[in-house]
């Protein structure tokens, strides 16, 4: 590698912003398609356009790529954002398998969905506001 050349970010491997939009759009409609997920759609409200648009800028910035959520939201404040919302075991598990499933069907490459799965969940383990369920 030159002294020019940028390393390979998780935004570059996943294929950049176009793939960036097919698996948000993917996660969002599997979201609304799948009985698995309905408890993570209820915390959603009816409209799933602005999550959709602020994941895709999320991700493309978490990912490597362009920081168009912070340009245009803001710091992330993750957890912060997400204390409105009752976010507990069944609703983490649930954002974390249909992310998987997203993923898996947007053909991003295993050696690259084993450390997002790992991030994702660590992330959505952190966004939790609810004592654990028995």
């Amino acid at each position: 590698m030159s002294s020019t050349d940028s390393p390979v970010t998780a935004f570059d491997l996943i294929g950049g912003e176009d793939r960036v939009r097919e698996l948000v759009d993917r996660f969002y409609d599997l979201m609304d398609l799948e009985p698995g997920y309905t408890r993570l759609r209820a915390t959603h409200g009816p409209s799933l356009d602005n999550a959709r648009q602020r994941l895709f800028w999320f991700l493309c910035g978490w990912l490597g790529g362009p920081a168009y959520y912070v340009e245009n939201v803001g710091h992330p404040m993750l957890r912060a954002r997400h204390l409105p919302f009752s976010i507990g075991i069944p609703e983490r598990d649930q954002w974390v398998a249909c992310m998987d499933q997203a993923m898996a069907d947007q053909n991003v490459p295993p050696e690259l969905r084993a450390p997002l799965h790992d991030a994702f969940m660590n992330t959505a383990d952190w966004m939790r506001n609810r004592p654990d369920e028995p």
